[in-house]
């Protein structure tokens, strides 16, 4: 049985290697292992060790503790119109945020504004 923090941890490793456009492949041979127990962390089947944590953040450019972030957070009961709980591990999040940050920062701040008048007109 998967345990929550296990999964918590393997969101946050692949939430960390897609923002950086990093393929498990990649950090797999970074690290010294197979892409395969990439998977098996992502998916939160394998516990990671702490020397393999250790590892893995400094691969990806992060801190040990990003791979804590957000678990000490109660989830509320979700109500029409909320964000997912998880949002960052939704692919469609995270390929709009990479392609939101693509955009120069005057463009970026125009489409800002208008999507939040589409949201209050909802």
């Amino acid at each position: 049985m998967k345990h929550p923090v296990d999964v918590h941890v393997g969101k946050r490793i692949r939430h960390r290697r897609w923002m950086n456009g990093t393929t498990q492949q990649q950090l797999a041979e970074k690290v010294g292992i197979k892409f395969q127990q990439i998977q098996k962390y992502e998916t939160g089947m394998n516990r990671v060790s702490a020397s393999r944590l250790w590892d893995i953040a400094h691969a990806l450019g992060v801190p040990v503790s990003f791979f804590f972030e957000g678990m000490d957070m109660a989830e509320p009961e979700a109500k029409p119109g909320d964000m997912p709980g998880d949002v960052m591990a939704d692919r469609e999040a995270l390929e709009l945020l990479r392609s939101y940050y693509a955009i120069p920062e005057q463009q970026r701040r125009r489409l800002f504004d208008l999507a939040r008048v589409l949201s209050d007109a909802a």
